[in-house]
């Protein structure tokens, strides 16, 4: 007998392998594939039953048999490059890493270079089959940028973006060496040598105001590696606050649209998120514009500065007439 974990593997690779080798005699790939005859026979019994959503008879995997050897006739498209669209990426990629975090995985490793694989195909989709969230296609505005951003990479030239750095509520402009696109979690980045940070850094597509090819070569130093995205983008140091908050039903957008360590469903039609920061500032504007929409559980100094600031701020525009 052979279990389903070290069938399943094969039976994909019969097909690659069988177009690789015609006529192939069965006692001869049952060898290369490390299983007895009578188990590769059982295999092909089961391929011949397998293809194409129809499954009519044109539809199966076909194969010959000429005595003792044996011929794929009909690969039923396995002989295509797979292409996945960026809901597929999207899909295949939290399919992937739920698998990696799963207890008992026999090669983990392999998961995590599977994961990086197809982040990279996935940066360089066309634009109009990318998709960057749950159901949302990717703006007209952010697949401008994309193009941009893939004619520089294939040009190998540098870039100069005006780009928005939301934990600073700033907007810099900077100039880039390109190294790779890639999509985590469903949004598509830009990883680059920042020659004014002078390290790598991650540029969020839809954060890009503008960006221009320049006619200099892209030259990344040598110390320029590509970024650990397995555990995703955001990565707090030790100093980095985490802040509790229950969220009203107009504002549980934070929760998908910045990372979360935790979420809790509450019986008040609430919803509980942990969410770390490594800037006040910027949290407490976060806080503040969402107005009553938020409660802040922790931390207490926290809740203090946003409930000061927003005192602060009533009271300054108590001349204003209320309307």
């Amino acid at each position: 007998m052979t279990s389903i974990d070290q069938r399943l593997p094969r039976l994909l690779a019969l097909v690659p392998y069988l177009l690789a080798r015609p006529g192939i005699p069965i006692d001869e790939a049952a060898t290369d594939l490390g299983v007895s005859s009578r188990q590769l026979r059982k295999d092909l019994e089961l391929l011949w039953m397998c293809g194409l959503p129809g499954y009519g008879p044109g539809d199966l995997i076909d194969l010959s048999f000429d005595g003792d050897t044996v011929m794929v006739t009909y690969d039923a498209g396995m002989r295509r490059p797979l292409r996945l669209t960026g809901a597929e990426a999207t899909a295949l990629l939290v399919a992937l890493r739920a698998l990696a975090n799963t207890p008992g995985v026999l090669d983990a490793e392999a998961v995590h270079r599977a994961i990086a694989k197809i982040e990279t195909a996935a940066g360089e989709a066309e634009p109009a089959g990318v998709v960057v969230g749950p159901g949302l296609r990717e703006a007209d505005r952010t697949a401008a940028m994309r193009e941009q951003v893939q004619d520089g990479l294939r040009r190998n030239r540098a870039l100069w973006l005006r780009y928005y750095t939301a934990s600073r509520d700033q907007v810099s402009e900077r100039t880039v060496d390109p190294m790779r696109m890639l999509i985590v979690e469903g949004r598509g980045y830009l990883e680059a040598w920042c020659r004014r940070a002078d390290g790598v850094r991650l540029f969020r597509l839809d954060r890009i105001d503008d960006v221009r090819v320049l006619g200099e070569p892209a030259e990344p130093p040598p110390q320029a590696e590509p970024t650990d995205v397995s555990a995703g983008v955001f990565r707090p140091d030790a100093q980095a606050g985490a802040a509790e908050l229950r969220l009203r039903p107009d504002a549980r957008w934070v929760a998908e649209y910045y990372p979360v360590d935790e979420s809790e469903e509450l019986d008040d039609g609430l919803l509980r998120v942990r969410m770390r920061y490594s800037d006040e500032s910027w949290m407490v504007r976060l806080l503040l514009g969402l107005g009553g929409d938020v409660l802040v559980d922790r931390p207490v100094e926290l809740a203090e500065t946003v409930r000061s600031r927003a005192v602060a701020a009533l009271r300054r525009a108590s001349h204003l007439p209320v309307t």
